[in-house]
Order: C-alpha cells, then structure tokens, then sequence
C-alpha cells in the first residue's frame, strides 16, 4: 500500500520541486501535476506528486496520518473523531459504505 504525503512546494525546479511535509524535506517530481508554485500543496507518493490539493486537504490528510500513527504506536484514538472502523458498522452502514 502507498499513503500519500501532504507536503508544501518551498522551492521549484523544472519538473522538480523541493517540497516539506510531516518534518521531512524531498525533492519531488511533479510531471504529472504540471507547473507548481512556491507555498502550493502535493499529495505526494514516493517523491512523486500525484495531486495538487488546497492547504484544508492537507491538514485533513495530516489528521488522518496522525490518527494512522497513533493506532500503530496503541495510542487511544481521541473522543472527537468522527467516524467508525468497519468492524464496529452495522450491516446498515457498511452496505452505504461500500455502495451496495
């Protein structure tokens, strides 16, 4: 499985762009979003961006990584957040889930 990284354009090159995110600094490729800007925000996968989201996507996708990490290292998950893992859905709510 890959996750993609939020990260923020700091510096562009070409097709190249150095990128921050999650503490790390990359030099990640962007020929499949185009022309970048300093301070743009990459969904970025294994140095190379896929997506070019806004500054909201980025902190919604740095929230789920950190709820991510926290489940891996057995921290309990806060009581605000919002939504179920699927082996605690109803039948109900995993048909919505899945469409079905």
């Amino acid at each position: 499985m890959c996750i993609g990284i939020p990260m923020q354009v700091v510096e562009t090159d070409g097709r190249f762009a150095l990128c921050e995110g999650r503490g790390e600094r990359r030099r990640v490729n962007t020929a499949l979003v185009g022309q970048v800007a300093v301070g743009d925000w990459l969904l970025v996968f294994l140095d190379d961006a896929r997506e070019q989201i806004d500054a909201e996507r980025a902190l919604e996708v740095d929230a789920a990584l950190d709820l991510v990490l926290g489940a891996m290292q057995g921290t309990a998950l806060p009581d605000d957040v919002d939504f179920a893992l699927p082996s605690q859905m109803s039948p109900e709510q995993m048909r919505a889930l899945t469409g079905q």
